[in-house]
């Protein structure tokens, strides 16, 4: 169990970006976290594994108390949540299978992860994590030479390598065509549904919350506005979390 509990984030300037959000996420559950552009989407997922430090408030994951961990503790915390970035995140002169790898170095001595020295073991794993996500034939590939939806796919086998429990993925689709992000979106429920995998994924379309999570919370200037099923987002809620001049898609 995930627990949100009171959580403010201010940043510099004063910009409030989280304002007393709370709610909890059960293991195993594909959680959709909406809203607009600069709703707090984004600080949110980065609060829970403390790349962003919340200015109040607590997270706890299994009674652990994330937002009071010590350096040391966090590293052995973040080791079990796996992120997917946007804008994948990738070092795009590395090989595709020195990107996946990069997943174990909270495993392995720091002076090894340095010259790219990694066990038997995990190289075994970087290959069955690309095969997983079906770009096992990229291996030797560039980063950079890959595609904006096969680079995804590295990112989402890079966090794989480290055994996640828990999945933050921030707006994975977002530089993606339709068709790339349901390919995404669907590495992504397969993981959760087959392992067990808790993932908390934010998302700027309805449709894709509606095909893959089984629920979803949504900001509004940094305020929890809708905290239920996808498909009880009525006229009313929409209007409440995306402003009265949205218009429904479809």
């Amino acid at each position: 169990m995930l627990q949100i509990q009171n959580l403010f984030k201010i940043y510099d300037g004063g910009v409030q970006a989280l304002y007393d959000v709370s709610f909890d996420i059960p293991k195993g559950q594909f959680l959709a976290v909406i809203g607009l552009s600069g709703s707090g989407k984004s600080t949110l997922l980065r609060c829970i594994n403390r790349l962003v430090e919340p200015t109040s408030g607590k997270i706890l994951w299994d009674d652990m108390d994330i937002t009071a961990a010590s350096q040391e503790e966090l590293r052995r915390i973040r080791r079990r949540i796996g992120m997917v970035f946007q804008h994948f995140n990738l070092v795009h002169r590395s090989s595709v299978l020195t990107n996946v790898l990069a997943g174990r170095q909270g495993y392995v001595n720091p002076a090894w992860s340095l010259i790219n020295r990694f066990p038997k073991e995990d190289l075994q794993k970087a290959h069955a994590q690309l095969e997983r996500v079906g770009i096992g034939d990229k291996f030797r590939h560039r980063a950079d030479e890959l595609s904006g939806g096969q680079q995804q796919r590295v990112g989402i086998a890079r966090a794989m390598m480290q055994e996640p429990e828990l999945i933050l993925a921030d707006e994975p689709v977002a530089s993606l065509d339709p068709v790339l992000a349901h390919s995404i979106m669907q590495h992504l429920e397969k993981i959760n549904q087959d392992l067990g995998v808790t993932v908390i994924c934010s998302l700027h379309f309805l449709d894709l919350v509606h095909r893959y999570a089984d629920r979803v919370v949504a900001l509004n200037e940094g305020r929890l506005v809708y905290d239920g099923l996808p498909q009880d987002i009525d006229d009313a809620r929409f209007k409440e979390i995306y402003g009265k001049e949205a218009e429904r898609v479809g």
